[in-house]
C-alpha cells in the first residue's frame, strides 16, 4: 500500500489585545509641574517704597487680608533703611512665602540726595546672593531661598500736583532693576476729578523723564484683555483699612469719615480690587519671571563683564568660559608673579638701603666711641698729674709740719750785756 503525503494545514495567527491601565501621553506633564510646584510652594517678594504715613502696611494688610503686625516707623531717622519680613502664608493647600521689604526712613531727610542708594545697594545684594549661589561648585538652587525682589509698589503722595524730585530720581534708578508699579497711596483724600488729571499727569512726568514702569502683559491670550485694560488704569489710586464696617448684611473693610464710608474693596471708590487682581491673581508668575530673565540676568551679565568674562574674545570669536578662566587665571598668575618679584626687588632694595644706614649708624657709633676713649684717656692723665701734684704738695706739706714742729733757741747776748 502506498504512502499518501499529506501537507500540513497552518493555523491562523491569533491577535493578542491589550488593554490600557491608564491615559498614555505626555500632555500630563502640566499636571507633573503643577504638583511639583504646590509640593514646593512659592516666593513672592515685594517691595514698598513711599514716604513714611503713606499706609504701606496697612495696604499690605488689607491686599492679603492679614495682620503682618508692623510697627510704625518715626520721622526723625538720620538714613534710609530697610528691613524685610518673610510670611508663611497658605490658601488652598497652596504655600507662598511672602517677603515684604519696606523703605524705613524714606523722604524724611532733609537732604535726600542720596534716599534712593539704600533700596539700590539693598537690590543689589539680594542679586549677588543669587549670583554667587549660581556660581559655587555645589549648588542647592532648589533649597535657596530666593530673596530677589520681583516687584516694587512704589507708593505717590496724593498732592494732586504731579510726581516729586525724589519719586523721579528714585524710579529712575530701579526701573533697570525691578519692575514698578506705582501707586497714588490714601486716594480718598482727592476727588475723582482731581485724582483723574492727577494720573495724567504723573504717566506725562514718567514718559517725558524715560522711566519705565511694568507693563501687565499682553501676549497672553486669555488675559490679554484685561491686562490691557489695566495698563490704562496705572497708576492705581488705592485705599488701605485695617478696620471692618458692616454695611448692610456684609462686613467688609472700609473706612469712616464724618461724610460717608469708604470701601476698600469697592470699585467705584479706588483701583484697590484692581491692583489686588493684577498683583496676585493674574501676573505673579510673570513678575517673577521678568526678574529672573530680564533684571537680573542684566545684573548677571554686568557682573560677569566686570569680572573679565565675555562670550567672544579680542576679535570677535566665540570664547567658552573654560578659556575665559584659564586666561583669567594665566593672567591673574602672572600679575602675582609680578607683584612677587617686584615686592623682593623692594625687599632687596630696603634691605640695601636698611645695612647702608646700620653701616653708617656703625661708622657713626665707632666714631664717638673713639673720641670717648681719648676724651677718656685725657681725663685720666689729668687727674694722674692732678692726683701727682696732690701727692708732691702732701709731702710737702708734711716736709713743712716737721719742720715746724722742731724746737727754735732765742738769742739773749744783749740782755746780759746789759745787766
Amino acid at each position: 500500500m502506498a504512502a499518501i503525503d499529506v501537507e500540513p494545514t497552518k493555523a491562523e495567527p491569533t491577535l493578542r489585545t491589550l488593554k490600557l491601565s491608564g491615559h498614555v501621553g505626555f500632555d500630563s506633564l502640566p499636571d507633573q509641574l503643577v504638583s511639583k510646584s504646590i509640593q514646593n510652594g512659592f516666593v513672592f517678594n515685594i517691595l514698598c517704597i513711599g514716604e513714611t504715613g503713606l499706609g504701606k502696611s496697612t495696604l499690605m494688610d488689607s491686599l492679603f487680608n492679614t495682620n503682618f503686625e508692623s510697627s510704625p516707623s518715626p520721622h526723625n531717622l538720620p538714613t534710609v533703611k530697610l528691613k524685610a519680613h518673610t510670611y508663611e502664608l497658605e490658601e488652598s493647600n497652596v504655600r507662598l512665602k511672602l517677603t515684604i521689604c519696606d523703605t524705613v526712613g524714606y523722604g524724611d531727610q532733609v537732604n535726600k540726595e542720596d534716599s534712593f542708594k539704600a533700596v539700590v545697594d539693598y537690590i543689589d545684594a539680594q542679586f549677588e546672593a543669587y549670583l554667587q549661589e549660581e556660581l559655587k561648585i555645589k549648588r542647592s538652587l532648589s533649597s535657596y531661598h530666593d530673596s530677589r525682589l520681583h516687584v516694587c509698589l512704589y507708593f505717590i503722595c496724593p498732592t494732586g500736583h504731579g510726581l516729586k524730585s525724589i519719586d523721579l530720581v528714585c524710579m529712575k534708578k530701579l526701573d533697570t532693576k525691578v519692575n514698578i508699579i506705582p501707586i497714588i497711596a490714601k486716594a480718598d483724600t482727592i476727588s475723582k476729578t482731581e485724582l483723574q488729571r492727577f494720573k495724567s499727569k504723573i504717566m506725562q512726568e514718567l514718559q517725558s523723564n524715560g522711566v519705565e514702569i511694568y507693563q501687565f502683559p499682553v501676549d497672553d491670550e486669555s488675559v490679554s484683555e484685561v491686562n490691557g485694560s489695566m495698563n490704562s488704569h496705572l497708576p492705581f489710586a488705592v485705599v488701605g483699612s485695617t478696620d471692618f464696617v458692616k454695611i448692610g448684611n456684609k462686613t467688609v473693610r472700609a473706612r469712616q469719615y464724618p461724610w460717608g464710608t469708604v470701601q476698600v474693596e469697592s470699585e467705584s471708590h479706588c483701583d484697590f480690587v484692581k491692583l489686588r487682581e493684577m498683583l496676585i491673581r493674574t501676573n505673579m508668575e510673570d513678575m517673577r519671571d521678568k526678574t529672573h530673565a530680564r533684571h537680573y540676568e542684566l545684573y548677571r551679565r554686568a557682573r560677569l563683564q566686570q569680572m573679565g568674562f565675555g562670550d567672544v574674545d579680542r576679535d570677535n570669536k566665540p570664547v567658552s568660559f573654560q578659556q575665559t578662566y584659564e586666561q583669567k587665571r594665566s593672567a591673574h598668575l602672572a600679575e602675582m608673579q609680578q607683584k612677587e618679584d617686584e615686592m623682593r626687588q623692594m625687599f632687596v632694595q630696603r634691605v640695601k638701603e636698611k645695612e647702608a644706614e646700620l653701616k653708617e649708624a656703625e661708622k657713626e657709633l665707632h666714631a664717638k666711641f673713639d673720641k670717648l676713649k681719648k676724651d677718656h684717656t685725657d681725663e685720666k692723665k689729668r687727674l694722674e698729674e692732678l692726683r701727682k701734684k696732690i701727692e708732691d704738695d702732701a709731702v710737702e706739706f708734711s716736709r713743712r709740719k716737721q719742720l715746724a714742729a722742731q724746737p727754735h733757741h732765742t738769742l739773749t747776748l744783749g740782755k746780759n750785756k746789759k745787766k
